[in-house]
């Protein structure tokens, strides 16, 4: 497991190609909040926008992550439990911070992944100008 990559996998090099290509400039690999010891992939500060973007194995998704893996699938159902538990909790803290999570697959095109992401951007920035 430690040989996975935790950033600059293909999925975020592709979705933050998008992003900078739409103009908007942001952090990676960053935690959101002090002392939340939870990176987002991609991070806007002044707006307050967390981006994960999930692989399918490891967060359990619907469509491709495998529920019965032949080696410990003991191990491996309780792993993925723990990690969704994990990525609703930070979604809850965040929220709680004030902040907006966007949170993706890495199946889910790039191109509009980086709208949704943008559209959330730019909600955020329209919020913090109204108040």
């Amino acid at each position: 497991m430690q040989l996975q990559r935790t950033r600059d996998t293909g999925p975020e090099l592709a979705v933050r190609r998008h992003l900078h290509a739409m103009g908007l400039r942001y952090r990676v690999d960053r935690a959101p909040l002090p002392g939340l010891r939870r990176r987002a992939d991609i991070v806007f500060g002044p707006a307050r926008v967390a981006v994960f973007i999930d692989g399918c194995f490891w967060h359990g998704c619907p469509e491709h992550g495998r529920p019965e893996t032949k080696a410990n699938p003991v191990y491996w159902s309780g792993k993925i439990a723990r990690n969704r538990a994990r990525d609703a909790d930070t979604d809850a803290r965040l929220a709680e911070a004030g902040w907006s999570v966007v949170r993706v697959w890495e199946h889910e095109l790039p191109s509009e992944v980086a709208k949704l992401v943008a559209s959330t951007v730019a909600a955020a920035r329209d919020a913090e100008d109204c108040s």
